[in-house]
């Protein structure tokens, strides 16, 4: 389970913005929360949730991934499954039997530092639910990866994410806000947005870049 929630309203309020909006809002408070470009969009769509983390670790041992499993029992409907392998990621970390364990659960999709496989299957019986992932491999972690910990500071595409930050991700992108940022983040990410559309409005109107730009110094 995360260690906060966030109230419908906020939820709601950012499933209404861009991960472009919400990635300028928070970089305007100081940290950068955007994770690497690699990791992408494979199934499902835009995702709002806090963060559940997991980390793996590489090992030979031919053992299941029991801090994840675990994890997606005890996550709350809407969180977000976070795993951090820490290592080579051309390897599976989620497939379609967790994937039916999360949506038995309600939870609201997956962020792996890491590959996803049946993602046929994924598609065919679990359409909706969202993975971003780096890659898609057939390759079990068995063998090759062991989980060790849940619900402890993960990195994940080059950011830290801490149990319960605001995963935000659309076809965009990925953004972690961390848990104290998210109202400001909100407040922020609003007003770009208002503003953007005044701008936008602005330069249809009048059939000129520039005099959007003049006006709101912002491209």
């Amino acid at each position: 389970m995360t260690e906060q929630q966030y109230d419908s309203a906020t939820i709601t309020a950012f499933e209404q913005i861009s991960t472009a909006s919400v990635s300028d809002a928070l970089q305007s408070l100081g940290p950068h929360g955007y994770l690497s470009s690699d990791i992408n969009l494979v199934t499902g769509r835009k995702i709002v949730g806090p963060a559940v983390t997991v980390r793996e670790i590489p090992t030979t041992e031919e053992v299941p991934p029991t801090h994840a499993l675990e994890a997606i029992d005890a996550a709350t409907q809407g969180d977000v499954i976070v795993i951090d392998v820490g290592a080579e990621r051309d390897v599976a970390a989620w497939g379609g039997l967790m994937t039916a364990g999360a949506v038995a659960n309600g939870l609201a999709g997956v962020i792996l530092d890491a590959g996803v496989r049946d993602v046929e299957e994924i598609d065919r019986d679990f359409a909706g639910f969202t993975v971003f992932a780096r890659t898609t491999s057939p390759a079990t972690t068995l063998g090759r990866f062991k989980t060790v910990a849940s619900g402890e500071p993960v990195v994940v595409g080059g950011v830290t994410i801490n149990p319960g930050d605001l995963i935000v991700a659309d076809r965009d992108g990925v953004v972690a806000i961390p848990r104290d940022l998210v109202e400001q983040t909100l407040a922020g990410a609003q007003d770009i947005e208002d503003r953007e559309r005044e701008q936008t409005r602005l330069i249809l109107e009048s059939g000129s870049l520039a005099t959007g730009l003049a006006k709101y110094n912002r491209i």
